[in-house]
């Protein structure tokens, strides 16, 4: 079975439908890449597989052992998020209460996986420093250390490359592609079309009316890809 299966969603907020008729399906060590026109509805997707915001109509199911709770989330950075006062440990242990739920403090286990992503991500030099100190490209291994502390097997990500420099970009899709070839399923919202083409598995094409879900290779031979004429599209 699937880890994610959705049937017709109709996607949207407030009342008004932004996307309809999207149906696809995430299984086990597969890369997603979403990609659509700014305003298509990348993000209300993302939010509503993540369980923040309800689909106005369709079906979302998980399966083979994913709970809702066990997707690591590393999303968009704002301003404010670049500039929060805490330590990277702190940050990176933070990921972990999703799977101790009941624990009132961190044990043991809970600080050796924080120690082990830290490390995965190379970054376990940084542990003391602040945040807010560090790079675009550390304070994202930061974020997405943080979300491998919450899970193991899928990870979503909403436009991780923002605000960082070509050099950097190169290196965490690399570094994503990575954690793929160990075995983690990846969703990534991205504008980088030549990225999606490069890096992923499959490729969910959001519009409006009738969107496309189906591996890369059926993508670049349907006529969304052409469409786009090689050229991108917007985030």
């Amino acid at each position: 079975m699937a880890y994610i299966t959705c049937e017709n969603l109709t996607l949207g907020y407030e009342g008004m439908a932004v996307a309809e008729n999207i149906s696809f399906q995430v299984n086990k060590g597969e890369y997603w890449y979403i990609v659509g026109e700014n305003g298509a509805g990348k993000s209300t997707l993302m939010k509503t597989l993540l369980g923040l915001t309800p689909p106005m109509g369709g079906s979302i199911t998980t399966g083979s052992g994913l709970s809702r709770y066990e997707i690591g989330y590393l999303p968009q950075q704002t301003f404010v998020q670049k500039d929060f006062p805490a330590s990277v440990w702190e940050i990176v242990l933070s990921g972990t209460l999703s799977r101790y739920k009941k624990r009132l403090f961190f044990n043991k286990e809970q600080k050796l996986l924080a120690e082990e992503n830290l490390r995965r991500m190379d970054i376990w030099a940084l542990r003391k420093q602040c945040y807010r100190t560090l790079s675009g490209g550390q304070q994202q291994r930061v974020l997405l250390a943080r979300a491998l502390c919450a899970s193991s097997k899928l990870l979503v990500l909403d436009e991780p490359a923002t605000g960082l420099d070509p050099r950097v970009t190169a290196e965490f899709y690399r570094l994503i592609k990575d954690l793929n070839q160990e075995g983690l399923t990846i969703i990534m919202v991205s504008h980088d079309i030549e990225a999606a083409v490069s890096y992923a598995s499959h490729i969910l094409h959001v519009e409006r009316e009738q969107s496309f879900a189906g591996t890369t290779a059926a993508y670049q031979a349907s006529g969304f890809w052409r469409a786009l004429d090689g050229s991108g599209c917007e985030g």
